[in-house]
């Protein structure tokens, strides 16, 4: 028996990878399904089933695609409702893979389809759970994703979630290894561990959803606390999940075909795309295509495309690094935006050759900004509000990047104003949202908070 974790960094979320004497199961799988073609190649083994643990909403799945070039089946928990051919799990259903067992435990209370699957060895002990969103390391999953769809409040499914967790995961022994689908980083969760496996034992000691003199009222309680409002292509990639989506080649194919300036700003123009530039901040501040959002490939791409463009089906065309196009069409279709129209060919270089207009985004150091800084200075921190809380700079206003559309009305309509974050991502992000919105009166510091610290300027503590 082979367990493998393949983890994306990207979106905070693990795949799995099972093999036992020739037969192979693959959980939660992404979108792009070669690396696990090529695995079970490799190993000699056919990929027998594949399991999914709910209707994820933060990435689009690849159980079709895979599904269609393995002839393997695809397996979900009790409630599921599928457009495409699954087989539907009873509770407690086992699967044979190899010498080992496979056993659906209906853990409904993420979702109302949510199934942990519990990893028998050869000799029929528990050895591993894949959680899916039930349980992760260090919290569980969010009861209000599913509320819509389920017709239920998010209390009631919190409800349904602490029963799950002390019926069918709690009486498991403390050496079953945790496999959750996420990790730190993850929208899934609010309060989730860096490490990305553990075991059941120590989440029994240290995570404070499985304390076991906890009430059901206190679950309740303590897990919808502080939940912010799911970003809003959640429900767009559950429907995907649910009811199919275009083969990955399809959308590759479409979204890295290159595009001159001339067909490039002709599209843009005729169609309405979103110019997301993907280059690093660096770049986009010295020079950009005038209106283009900047959404930078090394940061925390997907997520934040996600969260800040929303509607998988609107189109886009992209401004990458070379050679970086396959790369940036496959990260954005993880989350279910399908509509790249194309790249512009030879990056931004050829876009100034070819004389078109360009704008730039002014930025200048943490340590010019002090000389600048006085009482009155406006002052606006795009860091998360838990940031703000830990400290920031004395009267600054805080307008988190993940509701920047919501804080337009705030900021000044003449008077220069200042944008930061932590270290200079998120506010080149926000301030490229904003000079599409018509507001060109800013400056970004350059560095953020941490930058902000270590020239001296006065902070809260």
């Amino acid at each position: 028996m082979r367990i493998e974790q393949m983890y994306t960094g990207c979106l905070a979320q693990g795949a799995y990878y099972i093999e036992s004497n020739g037969e192979v199961a693959i959980i939660d799988p992404l979108r792009e399904i070669k690396p696990y073609i090529d695995k079970s190649k490799a190993d000699n083994a056919e990929i027998k089933y594949i399991f999914e643990t709910h209707f994820h909403a933060d990435f689009v799945s690849g159980h079709i695609t895979l599904s269609k070039e393995s002839n393997a089946p695809i397996v979900y928990g009790p409630n599921a409702h599928t457009s495409f051919d699954a087989i539907i799990a009873e509770d407690g259903q086992e699967f044979k893979i190899g010498d080992v067992t496979i056993v659906a435990l209906h853990t409904p209370g993420h979702t109302l389809e949510s199934t942990t699957y519990l990893l028998r060895d050869s000799e029929g002990k528990d050895h591993a759970i894949f959680s899916g969103d039930t349980l992760f390391l260090g919290d569980v999953g969010r009861p209000d994703l599913a509320q819509k769809a389920a017709n239920m409040t998010q209390e009631q499914l919190a409800e349904m979630l602490f029963d799950s967790l002390r019926t069918k995961i709690m009486p498991l022994g403390d050496d079953v290894i945790v496999y959750p689908a996420h990790g730190a980083g993850s929208a899934c969760g609010k309060n989730m561990s860096s490490e990305t496996v553990g075991t059941l034992g120590v989440q029994k000691q240290t995570n404070y959803a499985l304390r076991s003199d906890m009430t059901k009222e206190e679950f309740v309680k303590e897990v919808t606390d502080g939940l912010l409002p799911p970003p809003s292509y959640f429900p767009l990639n559950v429907k995907m999940n649910k009811e199919g989506y275009d083969d990955i080649q399809v959308v590759l194919n479409r979204g890295t075909q290159k595009l001159d300036p001339d067909t490039f700003e002709q599209i843009a123009n005729e169609t309405g795309a979103v110019i997301l530039d993907v280059r690093h901040q660096s770049d986009f501040v010295k020079g950009h295509i005038p209106r283009s959002i900047f959404i930078g490939i090394d940061g925390g791409f997907a997520p934040w495309v996600g969260a800040l463009i929303g509607d998988v089906k609107q189109p886009i065309l992209l401004v990458t690094p070379e050679g970086r196009e396959e790369e940036t069409v496959t990260r954005l279709s993880r989350v279910g935006f399908d509509h790249t129209l194309g790249c512009l060919e030879g990056g931004f270089e050829t876009w100034i050759q070819a004389g078109k207009e360009i704008d730039q985004l002014d930025s200048i150091t943490a340590d010019t900004f002090k000389n600048k800084l006085t009482e009155s200075t406006p002052v606006f921190d795009v860091r998360k509000q838990s940031e703000f809380s830990g400290g920031h700079i004395l009267k600054a206003s805080n307008t988190p990047l993940s509701m920047i559309n919501d804080y337009l009305a705030d900021f000044p309509k003449d008077e220069t104003f200042y944008v930061h974050c932590a270290g200079g991502y998120r506010s080149v992000i926000a301030a490229s949202i904003l000079k599409s919105r018509g507001i060109h009166n800013l400056v970004d510091v350059a560095g953020g908070y941490k930058s902000i610290q270590e020239v001296g300027i006065n902070t809260t503590k």
